[in-house]
C-alpha cells in the first residue's frame, strides 16, 4: 500500500488577500476595507489542501524559508493532517508571498515576492520517497527556478515509469513556458491551465483547437476554465464544454464507485453534499463546515478526477459543478 493517496509538489505561498480593494490611497493615506485573509496558496498548496480537505492523505514538498510565513502554512497545514515531512526549509530566502488586492469585481491583482519556491530541488536520491503514493501534482513550474532546469521533468517521467497517475498546473506563464512544457506535458494525465493561460500558450482561440495543440503535446486530459466557460477534453478524441451554472447529474459521483477503493469512497462520500441547482443540474456544496467549499477549478479536478475517477483512459467527459466562483467536478465515467 503507498504511504500516500496524493503528494503535492511545487508551489506554496501565502496569500495575503484584502477585499474590497477600489484603489491604493495616494501618498500615505488611510482606506478601509471589509477583510483581511492570510490562506495558503499556490498551485501545488491549493490543490493539496482541497484534498485534504476530503480526508485524503497528502504530502507536500515545498521549499519555505524560516520565518513567520513558514510557520504560518507549516500550521495549517497540520490542523488539515497533511504530511510536512518532506518539505525543505531554506535560511536564504523567505517564504513565496503574495498580496491580493481584490477588486469589487473580484479580479485579483497580485503583487508576488518569487522566495523560496525558487530554490525547491527534488533530487533523484528522494524520488522514492516522493513517489510512494497514487497520485502526483506538479504545480507552479515558471515559478521554480532550480526544478525548471529539468528536474521537473524528470520527476513527471519518474511517476509515470511506476503508475503514478499525475496533474500539472502553472500559472502566470510569459514567452518562454511553452518551451519548458514540451518536456512535462508528455508524463502529464491532467493538464490544468486557465482557459486563458491555455490560449496564450496554444496561440488559439477555439476550444476544439487549443484542446488539439495540448494533445499533440502529449497530454493525456485537459482541463481549462474561463470567466464564462470551461473546456474539458479527455482521452485525446473528444472535448466538451461547459458553461458556469451548469453541472453534472449527482448520480455520475455515485458512478465513481466503479472504480473507487471503498474505503476512500466512504471517507470521501459523507463529506460531499449536493443542492440542487440552476438548470436542472447539481451545485456542490461546502464540505465538512469549510468556508471555501471543497474544490477550487483545479484543486477539485486533482482530488477527483485522478484519486476518485481512475485512470485518464476511463474519463469520457467531465461536467463541473459551480458555486460561487469554486467548482468541485464529477466525472462521467465510460
Amino acid at each position: 500500500m503507498a504511504a500516500f493517496d496524493a503528494v503535492f509538489v511545487g508551489l506554496t505561498i501565502l496569500d495575503i488577500a484584502g477585499r474590497p480593494v477600489i484603489d491604493i490611497p495616494p501618498r500615505g493615506g488611510v482606506a478601509f476595507i471589509e477583510q483581511i485573509r492570510l490562506n495558503p496558496a499556490g498551485t501545488a498548496a491549493g490543490a493539496n489542501i482541497n484534498a485534504a480537505k476530503l480526508g485524503i492523505r497528502t504530502a507536500a514538498v515545498a521549499c519555505l524559508g524560516e520565518d513567520e510565513k513558514a510557520d504560518f502554512i507549516l500550521a495549517s497545514y497540520a490542523r488539515l493532517g497533511i504530511d510536512c515531512s518532506l518539505i525543505q526549509r531554506t535560511a536564504q530566502q523567505e517564504t513565496s508571498a503574495t498580496i491580493l488586492p481584490i477588486r469589487p469585481n473580484g479580479e485579483r491583482p497580485a503583487l508576488h515576492c518569487r522566495g523560496a519556491s525558487d530554490a525547491l530541488f527534488v533530487s533523484e536520491e528522494e524520488f522514492d520517497a516522493i513517489l510512494d503514493c497514487r497520485f502526483l501534482h506538479h504545480g507552479g513550474s515558471g515559478l521554480l527556478a532550480a526544478m525548471d532546469r529539468g528536474q521537473s521533468a524528470l520527476l513527471l517521467r519518474a511517476a509515470k515509469a511506476r503508475g503514478v497517475v499525475t496533474s500539472f498546473d502553472l500559472i502566470a506563464p510569459n514567452e518562454n513556458t511553452l518551451e519548458l512544457l514540451r518536456s512535462l506535458l508528455p508524463s502529464v494525465d491532467y493538464f490544468m491551465p486557465s482557459l486563458e493561460e491555455a490560449s496564450y500558450l496554444s496561440g488559439r482561440t477555439d476550444p476544439a483547437d487549443i484542446a488539439r495543440f495540448f494533445f499533440e503535446l502529449g497530454v493525456g486530459t485537459l482541463h481549462s476554465e474561463g470567466w464564462r466557460k470551461r473546456l474539458v477534453a479527455a482521452d485525446r478524441r473528444r472535448w466538451h464544454r461547459t458553461y458556469r451554472g451548469v453541472s453534472g447529474q449527482c448520480r455520475g459521483y455515485h458512478r465513481l464507485r466503479r472504480q473507487l477503493l471503498r474505503r476512500l469512497y466512504c471517507r470521501a462520500g459523507p463529506r460531499v453534499k449536493h443542492q440542487r441547482g440552476v438548470r436542472g443540474g447539481f451545485r456542490r456544496r461546502r464540505a465538512g463546515g469549510d468556508r471555501d467549499g471543497i474544490g477550487c477549478r483545479r484543486g477539485g479536478l486533482a482530488a477527483y478526477a485522478g484519486l476518485y475517477g481512475g485512470k485518464p483512459a476511463r474519463i469520457k467527459s467531465f461536467a463541473a459543478a459551480s458555486r460561487g466562483g469554486k467548482s468541485g467536478l464529477a466525472p462521467l465515467i465510460e
